[in-house]
């Protein structure tokens, strides 16, 4: 299988019409002719990860976030003084690994609107974009949820997600429904109140959005923009396989404790 036919089986999956205007997916670097030898998933696209990747005698890397959305002035070696996804671009050439990105492609895909869920315990009725149209793709999940406290439901995607979240509003709160979005809350905190949800779970959020929210009753749980995604590693990796590489061929490269906390003394 050649580059180009792996990438045009995953943009017949999560089709380039669905990303976002603004967005960047698809073949960011490489070359469409090569043979696939080995694939590497990943969330990000670093210079480690690319040197892990061409360690692990892999060809090309798929990640959920772009190397970059928009295009560097130039491509040069990894420097403080440059950006890191031209550093990024540069070791990718020189390494010979095709660099390929599906982000909010992904993101509207009925794959990612069950995951989230699915690691709490619960499923999706709907997606947060189209909250009363359940078979069209679309960004987040809506959720029914079993009763719980706002309080219970931290504790669940602290085990669910590995993270320690922050949390805005009553830990005492009862809620049933949930609406839950990987990555960045954006604007979607006025489609969550539309729907009627009593908790919002996300990446991350602005502290004037989550004081807003928490002050109208809508409980915010923030998990970490990274710790909220790392979990579409997986429906890549699988993704890449239904495509026609072998398990055996891809490798997930993990990307996480990139930053750290210090809390009463501790380092975390």
């Amino acid at each position: 299988m050649k580059v180009q036919d792996l990438l045009a089986s995953l943009l017949d999956r999560y089709p380039l019409a669905t990303a976002e205007a603004w967005d960047h997916v698809g073949l960011s670097a490489g070359d469409p002719s090569d043979e696939v030898r080995r694939v590497a998933v990943a969330l990000d696209v670093t210079e480690a990860v690319l040197r892990e990747a061409h360690a692990r005698g892999c060809n090309v890397l798929i990640t959920h976030h772009p190397v970059y959305i928009k295009a560097p002035g130039a491509f040069c070696p990894p420097h403080r003084d440059a950006s890191s996804s031209s550093g990024a671009v540069f070791t990718a050439i020189r390494l010979g690994i095709s660099i390929i990105s599906l982000h909010t492609n992904l993101d509207r895909s009925l794959e990612v609107r069950a995951k989230l869920p699915e690691l709490l315990g619960a499923s999706a009725r709907s997606s947060l974009e189209f909250p009363e149209q359940p078979m069209n793709p679309g960004l987040g999940s809506l959720v029914d949820m079993p009763a719980c406290t706002v309080e219970d439901l931290a504790a669940r995607c602290a085990d669910a997600f590995d993270t320690t979240p922050r949390v805005w509003g009553d830990p005492t709160c009862r809620v049933h429904t949930l609406a839950i979005l990987g990555g960045s809350l954006g604007d979607f905190g006025a489609q969550a109140i539309a729907a009627g949800a009593d908790a919002i779970v996300c990446g991350e959020a602005g502290y004037h959005v989550c004081q807003d929210l928490a002050q109208r009753g809508i409980c915010v749980i923030l998990l970490g923009h990274d710790a909220s995604e790392l979990p579409f590693v997986d429906i890549l990796a699988n993704s890449v396989c239904e495509s026609g590489i072998a398990p055996a061929d891809v490798a997930t490269i993990s990307t996480s404790h990139q930053w750290w906390t210090y809390t009463k003394g501790e380092r975390s």
